[in-house]
């Protein structure tokens, strides 16, 4: 059970990651795969499959428009990822991260032939209590393949929605943009967060070795 509930209209910083910590993003289809999952799923009706999906929209029954959620950002990276969403309705985060993992786990697990759990239990989620820790985090997930230091040809993030200002994208970036002068004071403001980000890690390292000494 979890420590806290999920509010409609409150932010929360979702992650999780594979089992073991292994990878669970194999190859450029794998990361197609879970987007596509990030837009299908996020219908109050459900949707079945998204193969069942593909197929319905084909013959021009497309799903509801009508959400659980608000997808803020996100980054897919090679062992696991994050995402922020604003809860729409009651049960909407829950109900839209159990259609998400069990989608992706059923298509990895066919796909490569294993069985099994692929995620490192239930999804993680700490609730956002501030303006201000919804832009740093939203800053902290859009970038955070450059947090880890991994290539951004091994990750794919909603930054490029943002630094790009993509329409009709994943994700409902106005929440975040509306409170900047224009793109690129987001884009300056993300940079130094990341900063501070890499700098909190280091003094982490450091007082680390200090306590093994």
């Amino acid at each position: 059970m979890r420590a806290h509930p999920f509010v409609n209209g409150e932010f929360y910083h979702i992650f999780n990651s594979g089992v073991e910590k292994r990878k669970i993003f194999l190859e450029k289809a794998d990361f197609e795969r879970f987007l596509r999952g990030i837009e299908v799923f996020n219908a109050r009706d459900p949707i079945g499959s998204i193969h069942e999906y593909s197929f319905r929209t084909k013959l021009g029954n497309p799903v509801a428009k009508s959400r659980l959620v608000n997808v803020v950002c996100y980054c897919l990276n090679p062992n696991h990822y994050h995402i922020v969403l604003e809860q729409v309705v009651d049960g909407g985060i829950s109900t839209y991260m159990h259609r998400l993992s069990t989608g992706f786990t059923q298509y990895f697990n066919h796909k490569y032939k294993r069985s099994g759990v692929l995620f490192q239990g239930k999804f993680k989620s700490v609730p956002i209590v501030s303006n201000n820790q919804l832009l740093h985090v939203s800053a902290y997930v859009n970038l955070n393949d450059r947090v880890h230091g991994l290539h951004p040809n091994i990750s794919i993030s909603s930054w490029n929605e943002y630094r790009n200002d993509i329409r009709g994208g994943l994700c409902k970036k106005d929440i975040i943009i509306k409170q900047f002068k224009n793109i690129s004071e987001y884009i300056s403001f993300a940079g130094g967060s990341l900063v501070d980000v890499r700098a909190r890690k280091e003094e982490l390292k450091e007082l680390t070795g200090l306590l093994m000494e």
